[in-house]
């Protein structure tokens, strides 16, 4: 049935992993490791290193090695340092507005309201959130679940507060589902709610994402009615291209595209044709369908 003058819109939710996503390679790469007076390759080959030796988690440790080392360069890290390091980051092409016409999330977010999808945008990332905030295309997301530090009273990081890592990353999908946007409730995560009764079903949601961090989630979504994309650097090896179309092949995954948020490339067209048939699914029609 088509939807009615008076239906509010569906929410729909597009999640995306952000490093390798949304911009290419790892956001601490950019600015922030090269400010301590380290080697991008010696940072992570450390992290690694303290990693293995502490049986830790990964996300953590590489977190605590960055306060480490911005303390020994005499550079204690704070929250607006962190943000500042975020407007460097190397967004993929289609992004952003600019004089050629509006970037994906305005295009996307118009292409939704045409079929009754009112289309939100999240982000679920092992990266930080708070370079994430300072990046220039923070205002489109409604909200960031990502790593982060606790605060000092003067604003000072000293111990990571949330690791977000590859399989920690599928309770985010469940707090979207259930609209609990927070990392510390859990008591409404737990709590039994009926499918209609959800904020987003998951059969609304898109994750887009790269690499085998993102495996689990992709997998997860893709069981769960959802919609999984696997998006791939351009500039990459074919054996890193590759290894994405295997995940198709292992049935993790829907589909596989270039990361071009360029409208009318094949990550534009796919997206838009699940946003098709996540509106025919829920029983709406296009404006003027």
């Amino acid at each position: 049935m088509p939807q009615g003058p008076q239906t509010p819109p569906l929410k729909t939710a597009l999640i995306y992993d952000f490093d390798g996503t949304l911009a290419r390679g790892n956001m601490q790469e950019v600015t922030f490791i090269p400010s301590v007076g380290m080697d991008i390759a010696d940072f992570w080959a450390e992290a690694d290193r303290l990693t293995r030796g502490a049986d830790g988690d990964n996300i953590l440790m590489y977190m605590q090695l960055m306060l480490r080392r911005a303390r020994e360069n005499g550079r204690p890290v704070t929250r607006q340092e962190l943000r500042e390091h975020g407007q460097d980051v190397k967004l993929f092409d289609g992004l952003k507005s600019d004089l050629t016409g509006p970037g994906w999330f305005e295009r996307i977010d118009t292409f939704g309201a045409r079929y009754g999808l009112d289309i939100e945008h999240y982000i679920v990332s092992a990266g930080l959130e708070e370079m994430i905030d300072g990046c220039p295309i923070r205002e489109a997301f409604r909200h960031v679940f990502a790593s982060h530090y606790a605060y000092d009273d003067h604003g000072v990081a000293v111990w990571p507060a949330v690791g977000v890592n590859y399989t920690t990353k599928t309770q985010y999908l469940f707090r979207i589902n259930k609209g609990v946007l927070n990392h510390w409730e859990h008591e409404k995560i737990n709590r039994f709610i009926p499918d209609d009764a959800r904020a987003i079903p998951f059969g609304r949601m898109i994750f887009l994402g790269d690499g085998d961090t993102d495996v689990p989630t992709m997998k997860m979504m893709h069981t769960k009615g959802g919609f999984s994309i696997a998006v791939y650097d351009p500039r990459n090896s074919q054996r890193d291209q590759d290894k994405i179309y295997s995940l198709i092949s292992e049935d993790r995954v829907n589909f596989v595209a270039a990361a071009d948020y360029r409208e009318g490339a094949a990550l534009d067209l796919i997206v838009k044709g699940l946003i098709g048939r996540i509106a025919i699914n829920a029983g709406v029609m296009p404006e003027g369908g």
